[in-house]
């Protein structure tokens, strides 16, 4: 039989962990090649050996997708990946990024910067070199690829707990509808997806503690895992060329606010 994403070759990035590594397990599983890209080298290559034991094709790349060289290289290996076994490009998930607590008074000035090339400059990047390959590729079918870029509900409804990232989420959500609507009547889907609160490395990393940020989420039950953000990114990129999932917000069912 078939698979959904037989011959189909998906770009991962943040795939050392959380939602990008959960990803890359998921689209495998639905017959994708994959490339598999985060700083940590030995975490992508150790997931690419992994999914290349259970029978998959993948490649792990270590690269920092704040940087240019690094979004240039990355996208050098992921087509000359494609092209040695013969399959095609077309699916892209922009999802490396990083958070930070706290709102304009409180969040840590220093990492501002470095945050806003990560989260806006960098996706921005990576969505103009992905979007220039698979239009230049060329349509199949009328249908020339997918680009699903990760924000999130709290760029959907800033939270003063986090309110520097969220404002970063905000700025990527109104540039990926921008995106689309340049390039969907050209075959490209550009999906957002806006996730709440997923359990992962991502709210030790940006520094949320109990006094920060626990305490006040505790009501909202269950997290979401990255897992389930997976299972959602797979259904949207297995749809029928004509179909398009332009944006999606998914929640813990418990989760009011943000």
């Amino acid at each position: 039989m078939k698979s959904p994403l037989d011959k189909r070759v998906a770009l991962i990035t943040g795939a050392s962990a959380g939602i990008g590594r959960a990803t890359a397990l998921e689209l495998a599983r639905l017959g994708a090649a994959v490339v598999v890209v985060a700083r940590r080298e030995e975490k992508v290559l150790e997931l690419a050996r992994e999914i290349v034991k259970t029978g998959g094709k993948a490649v792990g790349v270590a690269g920092d997708m704040a940087k240019q060289e690094d979004i240039e290289r990355v996208m050098e290996v992921a087509k000359g990946f494609a092209a040695g076994i013969g399959w095609r490009l077309d699916t892209v998930i922009v999802n490396a990024g990083r958070g930070l607590a706290g709102g304009l008074l409180g969040s840590d000035e220093k990492q501002w910067r470095e945050m806003v090339e990560l989260n806006v400059i960098g996706a921005a990047l990576l969505m103009r070199r992905a979007g220039e390959f698979l239009l230049a590729q060329g349509a199949n079918e009328g249908f020339a690829g997918d680009i699903v870029v990760l924000g999130s509900a709290s760029g959907h409804n800033v939270s003063p707990f986090s309110g520097f990232y969220g404002s970063t989420k905000f700025a990527i959500s109104g540039m990926t509808e921008a995106f689309r609507r340049e390039v969907c009547a050209k075959g490209l889907r550009v999906t957002l997806l806006l996730p709440g609160i997923v359990k992962s490395e991502f709210q030790g990393v940006a520094g949320y503690t109990p006094e920060n940020f626990y305490k006040n989420i505790e009501r909202f039950g269950k997290l979401l895992e990255p897992e389930d953000i997976a299972r959602v990114i797979g259904n949207v990129v297995v749809q029928p060329g004509h179909v398009h999932i332009n944006e999606i917000v998914i929640r813990p069912t418990g989760q009011d606010y943000p």
